[in-house]
């Protein structure tokens, strides 16, 4: 289920994380004791654990209850701007954006708040949008086996928007077709003027 190359025995210890905080923000050139800071390492800690809850999470395993019934139900589906929050691995800065997923049925459905999940799952984990992009649309051909699967993610990068080149507004594309979406123009097309 955990994708981590550590494993939970020797995992940090709550307090362990909280002296690490200590340690950044005195490196930093501030004062953790004072009265501002002194609660701030255990609110990092507790940010760390919603941010990177996608570590607990299994993103197939929350695929797994599909629906058969479909009436031979057999185009398109797409959730569309399914708003993000992540953040990257070389800076741990925020990545925030939309995904937007496709995928053609073939003869099983999922609903439609799963596929956000599964988003969900992996913007929750340290990431690079390409990485991610490939994750979400893997996991969800893996589980469902569909005639296609489509993402697009449109994000803004905070490493490079609030530090380093300092470019606001600007946003990366990056998507990953399957199936039908890579061998047909025409499908491929019809999804992607979807989300213009």
């Amino acid at each position: 289920m955990s994708h981590s190359s550590s494993s939970d025995h020797d995992k940090p210890t709550r307090k362990e994380a909280e002296a690490a905080v200590r340690t950044l923000l005195h490196w930093a050139g501030d004062n953790p004791e004072r009265d501002g800071l002194l609660e701030t390492p255990k609110r990092v800690a507790k940010a760390f654990e919603e941010y990177f809850r996608g570590y607990k999470q299994d993103p197939e395993a929350i695929l797994q209850k599909t629906f058969e019934e479909t009436e031979g139900y057999d185009e398109m589906i797409v959730l569309r701007g399914i708003r993000f929050e992540s953040h990257c691995e070389h800076h741990l800065a925020p990545i925030v954006g939309r995904a937007w997923v496709g995928y053609i049925p073939n003869g099983r459905v999922v609903g439609i708040s799963k596929l956000a999940r599964v988003v969900d799952a992996y913007a929750k984990r340290l990431q690079i949008q390409e990485k991610m992009t490939a994750q979400i649309a893997n996991a969800i051909e893996s589980a469902l086996k569909p005639q296609g699967v489509a993402v697009v993610i449109k994000a803004e990068h905070h490493c490079m928007t609030t530090r380093g080149v300092h470019k606001p507004g600007t946003d990366m594309v990056t998507s990953r077709m399957l199936g039908v979406f890579r061998d047909s123009a025409i499908t491929r097309q019809e999804f992607l003027s979807m989300i213009d």
